[in-house]
C-alpha cells in the first residue's frame, strides 16, 4: 500500500467517526520523516480517543504498520504514526493553538494537496 493509499484509507476512517475539518497534506517534499500529515479535530478526549482508535483498527486491517501512538492518556492531541503517514488529532483549542496546516502546507492554494 502506497504512502497516498494509506492517507486515503485514514482520512476515510477519521471522517467515518465524525472526525471534523480533516485534511491530509502531501509533506514528501518538506521532509523525510513522512510523506503525509493528515490532521482532524475531535469534539472531546473521548472522541479523539475513538478515532484514533479507528485509525489504528483501518490501518492493521488494511495491513500497514502503526509504529507508535502518544499522547492517547490526556487526549488533547493524539498522534498515531504509520512511518509514510503521520496522523494528528485534536481539541479544537489545541489545533488553533499549533496551526499544523500552515506550518506544513507550503503550496501555493491552487497547487495544494490538501483534502478536506
Amino acid at each position: 500500500m502506497t504512502s497516498k493509499e494509506l492517507a486515503d484509507l485514514v482520512v476515510d476512517a477519521l471522517q467515518e467517526l465524525k472526525g471534523q475539518s480533516v485534511v491530509s497534506i502531501d509533506v514528501s517534499n518538506l521532509t523525510q520523516i513522512t510523506d503525509y500529515m493528515v490532521i482532524a479535530t475531535g469534539t472531546s478526549s473521548t472522541h479523539i480517543k475513538a478515532l484514533a482508535d479507528a485509525v489504528v483498527r483501518q490501518a492493521k486491517e488494511s495491513g500497514a504498520e502503526v509504529a507508535g501512538t502518544e499522547g492517547r492518556m490526556q487526549a488533547e492531541w493524539v498522534l498515531v504514526d504509520l512511518r509514510g503517514v503521520v496522523v494528528h488529532i485534536m481539541l479544537a483549542p489545541v489545533r488553533a493553538l499549533y496551526n499544523l496546516e500552515d506550518l506544513w502546507n507550503f503550496a501555493p492554494e491552487n497547487e495544494s494537496k490538501v483534502k478536506r
